[in-house]
């Protein structure tokens, strides 16, 4: 919704850091996927000179609230301290080299405990696509501010990540787990999550992309390496809208990569596109804007929104880019996708009514589903202007 005002966003974003204790003196509630993405609106919010250095603030104090809390071992686990083991003052040097928790509710499953499905869903443990979106998140306040040792610690995180999340099967092919222990000991859930290695590729790429051209800064090209390899051969295809615009939104990241000449990846680029097409016509054969509110995810659906904004934002960069807009095979799977774009107004219309912000399916998940709308009305702080 164009006409939405970042008065909107703004007051999203407050509420936010109010009810969750990054503004007041409420219990702080830290939860990596949602302060991912508010640590970027929040740098949107101070990128259009609201409020002064205030909302610049709030994003770093966000930070170090998660690097603090989801960073550490949980007040209920017999463990204290950093996950990584370090002291205190060293653990506040490199914050991310344990990883970061998920944030949920409940404890981890327990090695001796049985596997339930549904409950793994409420335990916590540490997800690799969450970790990836802090590292964007980490990377976009390094750009903002100018100040690297985000970078750092988002490649630390990285290089964490990659050697833990990453293994070997019998055949000799690298695969990844979805889920691991809060320590990084053991697989939770191992399968692998559809859309991971992309987002590692990507984000990777962003990373060492950033960083200081100086020898001692740690680098990510074996990490690049082994996680292209995971790539090749991948079905991104998904009916899911969440996963189809988190393709989105790599598309667009992976075009930037390629129109700065670090990468020269169009036959990724255009599977990721020609995948997120199938995917669309997938998902709208369900019909799903039909269903009422409490049928209705909200923050999946904003990812979408924020995909199919990504999509726009690619088209623009496609035509400006001599290397980009001579494939004509790129440039007509990013016009088809343009067709699609009336579900931004759908989606953020449909989650802006009053009456939808009071259902159920709104009210159980408002953290994560505020903040998505909020990310869905202004998305340059977490795409990049």
């Amino acid at each position: 919704m164009e006409s939405v005002s970042l008065d909107f966003v703004e007051e999203l974003m407050l509420k936010f850091a109010y009810d969750t204790g990054v503004s007041s003196g409420l219990r702080p509630r830290r939860y990596l996927w949602t302060d991912s993405f508010a640590v970027c609106n929040f740098l949107e919010l101070y990128r259009h000179g609201r409020g002064g250095e205030r909302f610049k603030r709030l994003a770093l104090k966000l930070v170090d609230q998660v690097h603090f809390i989801l960073g550490r071992h949980r007040e209920d686990d017999p463990r204290s301290g950093w996950i990584s083991g370090l002291s205190d003052e060293e653990g506040w040097k490199h914050p991310t080299i344990g990883g970061l928790r998920i944030g949920k509710r409940l404890p981890e499953r327990k090695p001796e405990e049985p596997f339930d499905e549904a409950l793994e869903w409420e335990r916590d443990g540490q997800y690799y696509h969450y970790l990836t979106k802090w590292m964007h998140a980490l990377n976009r306040v390094s750009e903002v501010t100018g100040n690297a040792v985000y970078n750092l610690w988002a490649i630390e995180l990285a290089k964490t990540a990659h050697s833990s999340f990453v293994y070997k099967t019998p055949n000799g092919r690298k695969r990844m787990y979805w889920k691991l222990s809060i320590d990084l000991s053991r697989p939770l859930v191992a399968s692998m999550g559809q859309h991971d290695p992309l987002d590692g590729f990507v984000v990777y790429n962003e990373l060492q992309a950033a960083a200081p051209k100086d020898p001692t800064w740690p680098n990510l090209e074996r990490e690049i390496e082994e996680i292209a390899d995971i790539c090749e051969g991948m079905d991104w295809a998904t009916s899911d809208p969440l996963g189809i615009g988190c393709l989105l939104w790599n598309a667009y990241l992976l075009a930037r990569l390629i129109k700065t000449g670090y990468l020269k990846r169009t036959n990724l680029l255009l599977d990721v596109l020609e995948s997120s097409l199938l995917s669309l016509e997938l998902y709208l054969s369900t019909e799903p804007t039909g269903l009422p509110a409490s049928m209705r995810i909200p923050f999946r659906e904003l990812g979408l929104s924020i995909g199919l904004k990504a999509a726009k934002k690619l088209q623009k960069l496609v035509v400006n880019e001599p290397k980009l807009s001579s494939d004509t095979k790129l440039r007509s799977s990013i016009e088809s996708l343009t067709i699609y774009s009336w579900l931004i107004d759908e989606t953020e219309g449909f989650w802006l009514k009053p009456v939808n912000m009071e259902s159920r399916s709104w009210k159980t998940y408002e953290d994560i589903n505020r903040v998505m709308l909020a990310t869905s009305l202004a998305p340059d702080g977490f795409l990049g202007a």
